[in-house]
């Protein structure tokens, strides 16, 4: 989408959810009305796995309708900004990954909202990995034989992602610096193309979610070479972290949470996190979170929040480094 579109689309936005205000929400009251989680994504995935969780979960626990709103585009800006100048009473809340921390750095001056100022975290619900994967035919065994191949051939080896500012595009770019190597950026629409090109052999290698790719790691289809956490996927224990395999200092935790627009009275943020922590908490929950790749974190707003800004300003390094762009 044309970025100064966007802009006018959002600039319309804004007036409208600023037209009206509402006495601030209480939490010995709250809620008292619907609440809505906004996923910035279409359908599927584990942000929208998160907030269907936590709408069946809550809506039972406050006795109150919790409902999940899907709000695609413009790289997830379009629902972003509109949680972003929701009224800040507790009852529009957001669903954040990890890209939610590229966008500063990815938009520079035109971005429609301030992503640490306009915001209030809520909750660290959990994180994944991100895995390092080729084919199964792959002539690359190992993270050193990708290395000293891209070391003699720079940009002769393709990687794919799921687009510009992508928790796998920042993957293979924090990659690619650490290591001193260049490659062939191909970005697709989602994970799926992505995975179906590099099974193809269009590309070379991929990060991806765990999530996305453990089922074709399972039937042999892919290798993974490398994990990019400071420990080593629980479903992938014999795969080393990426550090481990001989790139030292290199971690991307692929983290997922949950935001309230800013000025949303503290003691209803208390509330949300402990409902979300309750929930998260739960076996079943665990279980189910974990059978994706998910490792549930269960924060405090205040972790959550520390977490946020340190992430913007270690991905904005990385897109300034690399010289990523969007336009």
């Amino acid at each position: 989408m044309n970025i100064s579109k966007l802009t006018l689309m959002l600039g319309g936005l804004s007036l409208a959810l600023a037209s009206a205000s509402t006495p601030a929400a209480t939490a010995d009251t709250y809620p008292d009305k619907p609440v809505r989680i906004v996923v910035p994504y279409t359908p599927g995935g584990f942000n929208d796995t998160l907030a269907r969780t936590a709408s069946e979960y809550l809506t039972k626990a406050w006795k109150q309708s919790v409902v999940v709103e899907n709000k695609p585009g413009g790289n997830t800006l379009i629902g972003n900004t509109m949680v972003a100048q929701s009224k800040p009473d507790g009852y529009t809340l957001l669903i954040t990954p990890l890209p939610f921390s590229a966008l500063p750095g990815l938009y520079r001056d035109k971005m429609p909202y301030d992503a640490l100022k306009d915001f209030e975290p809520v909750v660290w619900a959990g994180s994944t990995q991100n895995i390092l994967t080729v084919r199964a035919d792959s002539k690359f065994k190992s993270v050193k034989e990708l290395i000293d191949y891209a070391k003699a051939n720079p940009g002769k080896i393709n990687y794919g992602s799921t687009g510009s500012g992508s928790s796998n595009h920042l993957s293979m770019e924090l990659f690619l610096e650490l290591t001193g190597t260049k490659m062939t950026h191909i970005p697709y629409k989602g994970s799926a193309p992505a995975v179906t090109a590099l099974l193809a052999g269009d590309i070379d290698v991929l990060f991806d979610n765990l999530p996305n790719v453990y089922p074709n790691i399972t039937a042999g289809k892919l290798n993974a070479l490398a994990a990019t956490g400071t420990k080593r996927a629980p479903l992938l224990p014999n795969i080393p972290t990426v550090a481990e395999a001989g790139v030292p200092g290199y971690e991307v935790s692929v983290w997922f949470g949950m935001q309230a627009p800013a000025g949303t009275p503290a003691d209803v943020i208390k509330k949300i996190n402990a409902g979300m922590v309750d929930m998260l908490k739960e076996k079943d929950v665990v279980e189910k979170f974990g059978k994706q790749g998910v490792e549930v974190v269960a924060s405090t707003p205040a972790e959550f929040k520390a977490l946020v800004a340190a992430e913007v300003k270690k991905w904005t390094g990385v897109i300034d480094r690399a010289g990523i762009k969007i336009e």
